[in-house]
């Protein structure tokens, strides 16, 4: 019983660090009561409501009036994180990292006619639309260019139907997992990720099940293949000018939940 009673005491509960975590040089990058640490969308302007705090978990707001990424204050280079998430039934989210850009769509200035690859290449050649000019209530959005750490109903989400690549734990679009590792949705998982220059690990529930480099040529071609009509993002993500950036969790208008972040700088 000691021995039980011990062992309980050494697991942090929620949201917390224990003093090994501590000692090992690991932060909180959310308390379970405020958005400390990352940039608070009521206090953007005009106020942002894609994200909120429930029962001591970060959440998504389903189909907010601007759908944006919930980023972090500080900036990262070479780090380990540890998160947990879940998705609703049907649901779609990621983790974003090594981030070179962000690239406003105000519904103002949107191009329905266009594929969004294409939107995306009208607003960086117009370069209409701000912030501070945005209708709070237009349903405007900002696209994040990075990689993202997948998180996704794998059975029932269209968008894992289409293939690995667009699976829990992939490196979205561009490298697939070594195996299926995620809890049905509305349970919790245990993601995990490491970058050490261009070298990453996407763990999933204790399996590592992405092992590899963003210098994989794979990277460059689907990035080539995707983005084909948009130079700027293709080269940011073949090239990666940015070596440090914000962590972005994803509002993709799915019901998606976090908690328990915490994240050490390996260098």
């Amino acid at each position: 019983m000691f021995g039980m009673i011990l062992a309980l005491s050494l697991t942090a509960q929620d949201n917390t660090l224990t003093p090994a975590e501590k000692k090992a040089g690991w932060t909180l990058l959310f308390d379970g009561r405020t958005f400390r640490g990352w940039l608070a969308p009521a206090r953007r302007k005009p106020p942002g409501d894609s994200w909120k705090i429930a029962d001591g978990t970060i959440a998504t707001v389903a189909k907010p009036k601007i759908r944006e990424d919930l980023v972090t204050v500080r900036h990262y280079g070479d780090f380990e994180l540890a998160f947990d998430w879940k998705v609703a039934a049907g649901g779609n989210s990621g983790l974003k990292y090594a981030i070179q850009d962000f690239i406003l769509i105000d519904e103002r200035h949107r191009r329905k006619e266009l594929p969004f690859e294409q939107q995306i290449a009208w607003e960086l050649n117009h370069k209409q639309s701000r912030r501070g000019a945005v209708d709070p209530a237009s349903g405007s959005e900002e696209y994040v260019v990075g990689f993202e750490y997948q998180m996704i109903d794998d059975g029932a989400h269209a968008d894992a139907q289409r293939g690995k690549v667009y699976q829990s734990g992939a490196l979205y679009s561009m490298l697939a997992p070594s195996l299926k590792a995620a809890r049905p949705p509305g349970e919790w998982n245990q993601g995990r990720l490491v970058k050490r220059g261009a070298h990453i690990e996407h763990w999933l529930n204790g399996v590592k099940v992405l092992d590899d480099t963003l210098e994989n040529a794979a990277i460059a071609e689907m990035a080539a293949k995707r983005w084909k009509d948009v130079p700027e993002v293709k080269r940011m993500l073949a090239e990666r000018p940015r070596k440090r950036g914000p962590i972005s969790l994803q509002n993709h208008n799915d019901a998606a939940w976090f908690k328990n972040l915490k994240i050490r700088a390996l260098r």
